[in-house]
């Protein structure tokens, strides 16, 4: 996908860039990717992968810190690896992007109610309540989840997880473009 030259990042100047790869979903098709992104000196700030909308398909979410020079000749290396349909970047285009978090905080039952008014307060949820702890679930950007668990912190934090990115275009496409047309009956042309 090419960018509009007002939002390239000049070569050099790194930012979170985020793509979107659909992949066929075979063994070793996970490992060849991430291989591509070792090989390529890349560090992979986020990485989710899982089933999409297309049988036989998976969709995977990568946020990686780079340039738009670069990104676009991983995009063109990640094109040459066996079983990939298609990659976009999202980066400069109007799109959704949301993690997930659980975090097991200590909840004494002094400090309980001042704990769930804060869960509220980030529009978080309890999923799991203790005698001694609590789980937090909250789906957000990455800011908003680094508020969360700062806020928390001082409650003392027991456990925390928290998935990769997931990213959607906005609007009625269905993102990345596919390189298989599908006739009406639903097989493939």
């Amino acid at each position: 996908m090419s960018h509009d030259s007002a939002f390239a990042i000049p070569k050099g100047r790194s930012i979170a860039q985020t793509l979107i790869v659909y992949v066929e979903d075979r063994p070793g098709t996970l490992n060849r990717i991430v291989s591509l992104f070792r090989r390529r000196g890349f560090n992979i700030d986020s990485l989710t992968v899982g089933r999409c909308e297309r049988p036989g398909v998976s969709r995977i979410t990568v946020v990686v810190r780079s340039d738009d020079v670069t990104v676009r000749r991983l995009e063109a290396n990640l094109y040459k690896l066996v079983n990939v349909i298609s990659v976009e970047d999202v980066t400069h285009s109007s799109s959704v992007t949301r993690e997930l978090a659980f975090v097991k905080v200590r909840a004494a039952q002094d400090r309980r109610s001042e704990l769930l008014q804060l869960v509220q307060t980030f529009r978080a949820r309890v999923v799991d309540l203790g005698q001694e702890s609590i789980i937090v679930e909250s789906t957000g950007t990455q800011e908003k989840l680094d508020g969360l668990i700062d806020v928390l912190r001082p409650f003392g934090i027991l456990e925390l997880v928290r998935t990769g990115a997931v990213a959607m275009l906005r609007g009625p496409g269905t993102g990345a473009q596919q390189e298989q047309t599908e006739s009406d009956d639903g097989v493939a042309a």
